[in-house]
């Protein structure tokens, strides 16, 4: 899951950084994704993962670093 995670984010976060440099705790935002990119991103973990983010999801923290992305989907059962 880690691997597919990374990759979504390497094609769709726009970091301003080599994902590969970061850890899965680091912040993408710090690491420079907007809000923008991190819908993209949402839309993109959605459509390989076959979840939906419920509402109470739509945050920052959800979308912060790759640990708290995995989280979420563990939470949302992918």
């Amino acid at each position: 899951m880690l691997e597919k995670i990374r990759e979504i984010i390497r094609n769709h976060a726009g970091l301003a950084v080599d994902l590969a440099s970061l850890s899965d705790d680091a912040d993408l935002w710090v690491a420079g994704m907007t809000s923008h990119a991190s819908v993209s991103v949402m839309l993109a973990l959605e459509a390989t993962f076959h979840v939906e983010f419920p509402e109470r999801m739509l945050s920052s923290d959800a979308f912060a670093s790759v640990s708290a992305i995995r989280s979420a989907l563990t939470e949302l059962g992918a």
